[in-house]
């Protein structure tokens, strides 16, 4: 199951080509993965809070890297982007989060990120449960297939 966060476009996000620019595309990313992955302030509507994380909880989330595929430019308007997230792999301390904004219906940018989950006190990776992952369950999915990695392995590499 994907989560799909519709995130609108600011003027400020396009770049001197009139298309949205690779910083804001960051921005975008984490925008979306605060809205899934964060529990909604009070009066605050969000769509589903995955890790239910809230501020001065006992868990912080890090991110170790990022991969990101540009498929097409990203034009301005006014139709908020359809970014869907899901979670495309778990390993012991930290999680892919994988990505895929689509514009007007059309894939644009493919994504994901390696989140670290850091215990508060000790500032050190911690363990993710067997409670967590049974709770992430239904939004694990495949790992994002980039050009690049079809490119490497064609090669022998």
């Amino acid at each position: 199951m994907r989560i799909h966060i519709p995130i609108p476009l600011r003027w400020g996000d396009l770049d001197a080509y009139n298309h949205v620019n690779n910083v804001a595309v960051m921005r975008i990313l984490e925008e979306a993965r605060v809205r899934a992955f964060w529990a909604p302030e009070v009066g605050e509507p969000a769509p589903t809070a995955v890790l239910k994380a809230t501020a001065g909880s006992d868990t912080i989330t890090m991110i170790a890297g990022h991969v990101v595929e540009y498929v097409a430019p990203i034009e301005y308007h006014q139709d908020a982007l359809d970014i869907q997230l899901w979670i495309s792999a778990v390993g012991g301390a930290s999680a892919d989060i994988a990505y895929e904004i689509h514009s007007r219906d059309a894939l644009v940018v493919r994504a994901e990120s390696t989140m670290v989950f850091i215990d508060a006190r000790t500032q050190r990776p911690r363990r993710i449960s067997d409670a967590e992952r049974a709770a992430w369950e239904p939004y694990f999915g495949d790992p994002i297939a980039f050009k690049r990695d079809a490119k490497l392995l064609a090669r022998g590499q």
